[in-house]
C-alpha cells in the first residue's frame, strides 16, 4: 500500500497498535457528534471500523489512511478515500473523508491530511472526480472542503438517520486549475 508524507504528517497503512488510540477517538463525543448517529464507538466497534477499512484497500486499491505526525509518530486519526455505498443516491462515487481527534483540531492536519488524499485519488489513482459528505452545520468540515476547492453539489438527508446533508464535488481539471 501507498505511503504519502506531506510536511507534517505520515499516511500509512493500519498497524496493531493503532487501535487503541483510535478507540480514543471514537470515544470522544465532540469527535462523534456530526458522524453517523453521533455515538461514541468502543473498541470493539472501532477494530471493525478499522478491519473494515482495511478490506476496502483490498478491494478497490484505495482506503482510509492512517494518518500520524511525523514529528512524534503519534496516531492521530484518519483520512483518506471510501466508498459512500451508505448514500446510493450519489453512486457511483468515492469520497474523500477523515476524522481527527480533537486535541489535534484547529491545527491545519485535516486540511493537509485530505489534500495529500484528494491529490492520490486524482493523480495515482486516475479517479477524475471526488466527493465529500458532511452533515450541515458541521462548520468545521465544510471549511475543510473549501480549502480543497470542493463545490457544493446538491443537499439531501441521510437515509437512516434523516437530518440534512452536504455533498460536494472536485473534477480533476478543477483541482489541477
Amino acid at each position: 500500500m501507498t505511503e504519502i508524507r506531506t510536511p507534517r504528517l505520515l499516511l500509512r497503512t493500519w498497524h496493531d497498535d493503532d487501535l487503541v488510540p483510535m478507540a480514543d477517538i471514537h470515544a470522544d463525543p465532540r469527535v462523534m457528534r456530526w458522524i453517523g448517529d453521533g455515538q461514541v464507538r468502543d473498541l470493539e466497534r472501532t477494530a471493525e471500523d478499522i478491519e473494515r477499512w482495511e478490506e476496502e484497500w483490498d478491494e478497490e486499491g484505495f482506503g482510509l489512511f492512517a494518518v500520524e505526525l511525523l514529528a512524534s509518530g503519534e496516531l492521530i486519526g484518519f483520512a483518506g478515500l471510501s466508498v459512500p455505498e451508505w448514500l446510493p443516491e450519489v453512486m457511483p462515487a468515492v469520497a474523500v473523508g477523515w476524522r481527527i481527534g480533537s486535541q489535534f483540531w484547529g491545527q491545519g492536519y485535516a486540511s493537509e491530511a485530505t489534500h495529500a488524499s484528494l491529490e492520490f485519488a486524482l493523480q495515482d489513482r486516475g479517479l477524475d472526480r471526488v466527493i465529500s459528505i458532511n452533515r450541515v452545520g458541521d462548520n468545521a468540515s465544510e471549511n475543510v472542503i473549501r480549502k480543497l476547492g470542493m463545490a457544493l453539489e446538491r443537499e439531501t438527508a441521510h437515509p437512516a438517520y434523516g437530518y440534512p446533508l452536504h455533498v460536494h464535488a472536485i473534477d480533476l481539471a478543477e483541482f489541477q486549475a
